[in-house]
Order: structure tokens, then C-alpha cells, then sequence
């Protein structure tokens, strides 16, 4: 068949061009710098595109057709089946089952976290697998003896590698297969993916990743927290901890927990009150006080030597650690949290008390980024994947670990699953998936179809349609969809193939597929993996045609490294989630990521030469 639009002759370098290159350069800046959060540098986008309407041919109706898009819709709908799923209990069963397997052998472990992690991932969305499974790995790792380090980048590598068994493991494949499909009107060898269009690869793929994760991966791993780590010396609480008594004819007395704030300054946080052989955890804000009441106070180093001059107040003993701060206290649990993706708290600067009053749990450590804040936490702004240290009674925990601002990392003592809907959840799952297959209906129908069936079945309420929905993946598609269209139309992307057959032309097919694989597995560090299909896919399609090879060979190539980003922690949401937890260092992630990375990029490259040729 003809290979069209073939960049044999230089194409000339118009306005349009130059303009949808900027655009390109904006989002690029944008999406590496984090100025903004993605989800609105995507809705900046499509403004930005329909302003430039001239030159970038975007008009009102095309800038928000993302939002309707197909892949959009389905994308949508997998993440709600995926909520209804995962409120049943089922993976976090399976993670159990597994740890029962995994005793202390770490080998075992690493089986357990694979073998609970890859397949699931294959058919629900893995950024919710990764965060239910995130505190059943580390309680494995702590019955084991085993730092939680050397088990959770594993997990979020096999979710990864997982994603690439269907079509609806990620979204990047969802919005990759409807690119493809819309190229399809230029390049006839490309076309939509079916359901399972390239799981014979996926397959090799998860078992190549699964070999390495278990037989290579830990060795480069280091144990950044210890085993059974204690929590007040990992976060170093030691240092800004201490205890005070309200003394007679005190000002605090007969005030509140408010006002004992206002008179000890902003840069004391009070997270007990010990009273008699009672004490209240994370105490409310109204908490009345009285003579002899002991305070248990979180500050900075330069705040707590200055408790001795405390207005009303004297040290209890030494100015130190509490000995009502224990991992193992039942009243007020220890334990950390992880901002999630779509928390509330993302972006926002830490007010301790204003935390204390709205979750119920008091602050007393922060890892931002990877590094462990020293002494003032106050004022410091929160991403997705930072790591509160906090201690809360156990019932706020089951209560915060069944909604969606943070992530737990300890297993809930008291699961509130649907478990008696586990087997209609699965069902509905495993309808969607066939419906898909056999190409009854398109997946996007049957996925929505899904998700009535969720709701009639009670699987989900209506309200926790919109819980299930991670928002800013969708306005991310919706921005970038238009984006592709203008590199598309204008005749962008025909340039850039241009270069790239121009530069690399003279190399052998495989070689110049296998560094597309290399530039998207790079660039989707920088960026989100999205963004990177919707960017060089059509730069592959018109480089191959460019070359005389397969289109769809490339579009499989720039897929699967989009949806493997294992070089570092911004490159993929389930390498954030385990940031904290993990207690990893931005290198750590390249260590391991690294070569795993250089060994898929070689299996996958002749994979589809093999399967589809080249």
C-alpha cells in the first residue's frame, strides 16, 4: 500500500509552523516547571491555540473537542470502573493473599508485590492500584523484616509494566489508539487498537520487567528507611517535640486549645492534651483547659528553647520527645500519609492547625520532594507525593484512607469494603473487557455501559461517580488532544519528520525505531506520558513513512515508552506515591529505572519487529 505523506523534499518552514512550535515550547516550559498544576496549564492550551486560531487553524469547536473526544470519554468511564473495583476490596484481598505467601523471604515478596500488581494493572487503571496497595506492600515489608525501600518502587515499575497487557491498562494507550485511529485517514496501516492488539507484547514485556524487579532491581535499591523504621527517628521528631504544663494562675487557664495556639505563637502546634490518665489526639480547636493540663507541642528548634519563658507554661522534664508518641500507641496511631493526586491539599501551604481541626490528625513531620523538612514545616507547599508523618486516632485513619486526598501507609484495621459486591464488580469488568473484544460494541460504549451497571448494582453510589474521577487526567487530554491536531493540520509534525529522516535516515529502520523509543521514554520524564503521545506520534507515523517503514510500528514504539517511565519520580503518578513512603532520593529512581528502561527499550523495539515488522 502507498505510504502517504511522505517528507522525501524539505517541506518549507511556514508562520503556522513556527507559531505551533511555540505553543509546543509553552507547554513544554509549563509541564516541566509545574508553575502551574497540569490541569490548568491544559484548559491554557486550548485558549491559547483558539487565540492563535490564524495560524494554528484551532477554531472554538476544535479547542474543546478533547473534552468529547472518545478517548477522553474513555478514559473517563475506566477510571470510574476502576473506583467501583477497587471499593469492593478485591486488590487489596489479593495484596493480602499474596503477603500471606511472601512470609520474610524478600525474593518471595518481590514475587508477591509483581504477581498482585502486573495483571490487575493490566485491566484497572494502576494509579489507584498503586495507591490501595501502597500500605499492604509496606505492612509485607514490616512483617518481614524488610525495608518498605525495597519494595515499593518494584510495585510502582509493575504497574507500569502491567498497563501494557490491554488497551484500557492506561490511559496513555486509550488516547494513543485514538491518534492512531484519526492518522488512519493519511497512513493505512495504522488504525484503533483492539482490546488486546499488542498483549502478546505486553506480555514479554511484564515478564522480562518482572525478572529484573525480582532478580536485579533490589540490589540497586537502597534501604532509605529501615526496617520496622521508628517513625520519630526517621522523622527526626525528637528535635521539635516537647511537653508543658499549664501552671497555676496561668492565662490559659480556662481558655481553649484555640487560645493557647494564639498566646505560644504560629510556630507551635499543639497535637495532645494530657489530662489526668486521659488524653485527646489531634485536639479540637474548642478543647477547653484547665491548671495542670500537659500540652504536647510540635516547633522548630529556635521556637522550643524559647517554651521556657512561655508565658503560663513550664517544661515538663527535658524539652524533648513525648512518651505518649509511639508507633505502637492504639489511642493515637502513628503513621504517614501521602498527598494524592487529586487532593485537596495540593498546592496549598501547611497549617498544621488548620489540619489538625479539618482531618482530625496532628502534623509532626513532612518529607517534601524526597527530603526530610527540619524543624518549621509551617508555610511549606504541598505536591502530589509528599509525606506527612502524623498521629491520629485510628478511626480518623479508616475514615481518611476511604477518601481521596491521601494516600495511608498502614493497612485500615477496619476496611468499610463493599465485599459482598466483589463478585458483580468483577463481573461488569469482565463484560466491559469481552463486549471490547469481541467488537460487539466500541470500548467506550461498553465502558459506559460499565458504568450504569455499577451504579444499578450498587456497586457505587452516584455521588462516588465523581470521587472515582481523576479530573486532572482528563482536562490534561482534553488540552493536549487539540494540541496534536495543530501539529497535524499545520504541518508541524511532517517537519519535525522531516529532521528526523533528514538526521537519522541513514541508519538501519530498527535503529531509528529504537531511539524513538529512547526520545519518548525522555521526554515523558519532562512531561506527562500523555502529552508525549499526542507530541511524537504523528512525528513517528510521518518519519516512517518518510523512511518506507511500518507507521504503525513507531506508533507501538512511542506507546509502550510513554507508558514506562521509570528514570525518575515526575514521570508517572505511581512513582510519586511512593516517593515518601519509600523514603527514596530522586536518583535512587534512576539507579534501578535506569537500566530497566535500556532492556525494555531492546525487548520492546524487537518485539515489534517480530509481531508486526518494520
Amino acid at each position: 500500500m502507498p505510504l502517504l505523506q511522505e517528507p522525501a523534499a524539505q517541506p518549507d518552514l511556514t508562520t503556522e509552523m513556527l507559531v505551533v512550535f511555540g505553543v509546543v515550547g509553552l507547554a513544554l516550559v509549563l509541564f516541566l516547571t509545574e508553575r502551574l498544576p497540569i490541569d490548568v496549564t491544559a484548559i491554557l492550551l486550548i485558549v491559547v491555540l483558539v487565540v492563535l486560531e490564524p495560524w494554528t487553524g484551532i477554531d472554538p469547536g476544535t479547542g474543546i473537542s478533547g473534552f468529547a473526544n472518545e478517548a477522553t470519554i474513555t478514559v473517563l468511564a475506566m477510571l470510574i470502573l476502576s473506583g467501583g473495583v477497587s471499593r469492593t476490596g478485591v486488590v487489596q484481598e489479593l495484596g493480602r493473599r499474596m503477603a500471606a505467601f511472601a512470609g520474610t523471604s524478600l525474593r518471595k515478596q518481590l514475587v508477591a508485590t509483581v504477581a498482585a500488581t502486573s495483571p490487575v494493572s493490566g485491566f484497572l487503571n494502576n494509579t489507584p492500584v498503586v495507591a490501595l496497595l501502597v500500605p499492604v506492600v509496606t505492612d509485607v515489608a514490616n512483617r518481614g523484616n524488610t525495608s518498605p525501600s525495597k519494595l515499593l518502587i518494584p510495585l510502582s515499575y509493575a504497574s507500569q509494566v502491567g498497563g501494557m497487557l490491554t488497551l484500557i491498562g492506561t490511559s496513555t494507550n486509550i488516547l494513543a489508539s485514538d491518534i492512531s485511529a484519526r492518522l488512519g485517514a493519511e497512513y493505512d496501516e495504522l488504525h484503533r487498537f483492539s482490546m488486546f492488539e499488542f498483549t502478546q507484547l505486553g506480555v514479554i514485556v511484564v515478564v522480562v520487567g518482572a525478572l529484573y524487579l525480582i532478580f536485579v532491581g533490589h540490589y540497586l535499591i537502597p534501604e532509605r528507611v529501615p526496617p520496622r523504621a521508628d517513625y520519630l527517628e526517621e522523622y527526626e521528631v525528637g528535635s521539635y517535640v516537647a511537653d508543658v504544663a499549664i501552671v497555676p494562675g496561668s492565662p490559659l487557664v480556662g481558655g481553649t486549645v484555640g487560645d493557647a495556639s494564639d498566646t505560644l505563637g504560629p510556630d507551635i502546634d499543639i497535637v495532645q492534651v494530657v489530662r489526668d490518665r486521659g488524653r485527646a489526639v489531634a485536639p479540637r480547636q474548642e478543647l477547653p483547659l484547665d491548671e495542670g493540663d500537659v500540652l504536647v507541642v510540635r516547633t522548630n528548634r529556635e521556637a522550643i528553647t524559647a517554651l521556657e519563658d512561655a508565658p503560663g507554661v513550664e517544661p515538663v522534664g527535658h524539652l524533648g520527645p513525648s512518651a505518649d508518641l509511639s508507633a505502637t500507641d492504639t489511642e493515637g496511631v502513628l503513621t504517614e500519609l501521602v498527598v494524592s493526586l487529586d487532593s485537596r491539599l495540593v498546592g496549598d501551604r501547611l497549617d498544621p492547625e488548620a489540619f489538625r481541626e479539618e482531618f482530625n490528625a496532628a502534623v509532626l513531620g513532612l518529607r517534601s520532594h524526597g527530603e526530610l523538612v527540619g524543624g518549621r514545616i509551617v508555610g511549606t507547599r504541598l505536591d502530589v507525593g509528599d509525606t506527612l508523618l502524623v498521629q491520629a486516632p485510628p478511626e480518623t485513619l479508616d475514615r481518611l484512607a476511604s477518601g481521596d486526598d491521601v494516600i495511608v501507609a498502614r493497612e485500615p484495621p477496619r476496611p468499610e469494603y463493599r465485599a459482598s459486591k466483589a463478585p458483580i464488580a468483577i463481573a461488569i469488568m469482565v463484560g466491559v473487557v469481552a463486549v471490547a473484544a469481541l467488537e460487539i460494541y466500541p470500548i467506550l460504549i461498553s465502558a459506559l455501559a460499565g458504568v450504569v451497571a455499577m451504579v444499578v448494582t450498587g456497586v457505587l453510589e452516584p455521588k462516588e461517580l465523581y470521587d472515582a474521577v481523576e479530573w486532572d487526567i482528563i482536562f490534561l487530554l482534553a488540552g493536549v488532544i487539540p494540541l496534536g491536531i495543530a501539529l497535524e493540520q499545520t504541518g508541524a509534525a511532517a517537519y519535525l519528520a522531516w529532521l528526523v529522516v533528514s538526521t537519522a535516515g541513514v541508519l538501519p529502520t530498527i535503529v531509528v525505531l529504537w531511539l524513538f523509543y529512547i526520545v519518548t521514554g525522555l521526554i515523558t520524564e519532562l512531561i506527562s506520558n500523555n502529552a508525549s503521545v499526542v507530541l511524537l506520534i504523528p512525528v513517528a507515523a510521518a518519519a516512517a513513512a518518510g523512511i518506507g517503514s511500518n507507521p504503525f510500528a513507531f506508533v507501538l514504539a512511542v506507546t509502550f515508552a510513554a507508558s514506562t517511565a521509570f528514570l525518575g519520580p515526575i514521570g508517572y503518578q505511581t512513582n510519586l506515591f511512593v516517593y515518601g513512603p519509600g523514603g527514596y532520593r530522586f536518583t535512587d529512581y534512576f539507579r534501578v529505572g535506569a537500566p530497566l528502561q535500556l532492556i525494555l527499550s531492546t525487548v520492546t523495539v524487537l518485539g515489534i519487529a517480530f509481531f508486526w515488522g518494520i
